[in-house]
């Protein structure tokens, strides 16, 4: 069962961004246009997705499980740090480069979008070097 929910929340997921368009670069980086041609359309979706799960997350964070009854883990710390911030600044930075986060790139991917295969082979990479590196400085 928690596969077939996890198989359907992927489904949702991707056609959600294929019918959105934020599978397609062109879209996010006229997003990220402050000053250019701004396209306000992912804002859009971004507080789409937000009412939408809102009040599921009100009912989770009360009850501590999900409608299965399995518990649910959220992070503990809200804390802004220097590893935080410099996370953050080099997902932007990717982001503002590829026009690709994750999610949407992995649509692309499965969509046979020839640019999210090399995007989504240098974030595989880019992990790959953290482990390493996060390894390395907390052994």
């Amino acid at each position: 069962m928690r596969f077939l929910t996890a198989l359907l929340a992927g489904l949702l997921f991707g056609l959600g961004l294929v019918i959105s368009g934020m599978a397609n670069p062109a879209k996010v980086l006229g997003f990220l246009d402050l000053f250019g041609r701004w396209d306000p359309s992912l804002a859009l979706v971004m507080v789409g997705a937000i009412a939408a799960v809102f009040l599921p997350m009100q009912w989770v964070q009360r009850s501590g499980h999900t409608l299965r009854g399995e518990p649910v883990t959220l992070p503990g710390t809200r804390q802004i740090d220097p590893r935080l911030i410099t996370g953050s600044i080099i997902f932007g930075a990717g982001w503002g480069i590829a026009g690709f986060c994750p999610g949407p790139a992995l649509v692309a991917l499965g969509a046979g979008m020839p640019q999210a295969l090399l995007f989504v082979l240098a974030m595989l990479g880019g992990m790959v070097l953290f482990n390493l590196y996060d390894r390395r400085v907390n052994a």
